[in-house]
């Protein structure tokens, strides 16, 4: 998306305000402006606000919904794969890479029991506001993945992100390869 773009929300919408990461609804009829469309997520100002808009609820602002699906598991069982693949559908705000590709995901630890993943991550830079947002986004998108119940992000700076975490696409796609 190039420019701003001015549309009215066809229903609630559930959203996160940027940069601290509370949940919002924007209700329905309301306009708002989409100043940005990355990775399949939207934001957008409302009442002044900057909201971030998950992908899958893309519909309530007229546009193609981000659609996850997983095949389903066969057992009651949580697939690391498939918690990797929701992983790779979250995408830094402002690179357009997702974070397993930039090298944000350090650890995913299953609980079979509990039904619970945990996460280990960084930004790319310790005093990045979008901190909240992102943990927010990779909460939403894992929640999706079959059999989880629970998901628990740890956000870390050690060790500190750097550029050589990224993985050879993700460098080509940014122009960062040496």
């Amino acid at each position: 998306m190039a420019e701003r773009q001015l549309v009215s929300t066809v229903r609630d919408c559930p959203g996160r305000l940027v940069p601290v990461g509370d949940p919002v609804t924007i209700p329905a009829h309301t306009f708002v402006t989409i100043t940005q469309a990355l990775g399949g997520n939207y934001t957008v100002v409302h009442n002044g606000n900057m909201v971030r808009i998950d992908g899958t609820d893309a519909d309530a602002l007229g546009l193609e919904p981000t659609h996850l699906s997983f095949a389903p598991p066969g057992d009651s069982s949580i697939h690391e794969q498939q918690v990797w693949e929701a992983l790779k559908t979250v995408y830094d705000p402002e690179i357009p890479v997702d974070l397993v590709n930039l090298g944000l995901i350090y650890s995913v630890d299953i609980d079979q029991a509990a039904g619970e993943v945990a996460i280990t991550m960084t930004l790319t830079a310790p005093g990045c506001g979008m901190g909240p947002v992102l943990v927010g986004d990779v909460e939403y998108r894992v929640a999706q993945v079959p059999n989880v119940k629970q998901v628990k992000v740890e956000l870390v700076f050690d060790p500190p992100w750097h550029r050589d975490m990224m993985s050879e696409e993700a460098q080509l796609e940014t122009g960062m390869i040496m």
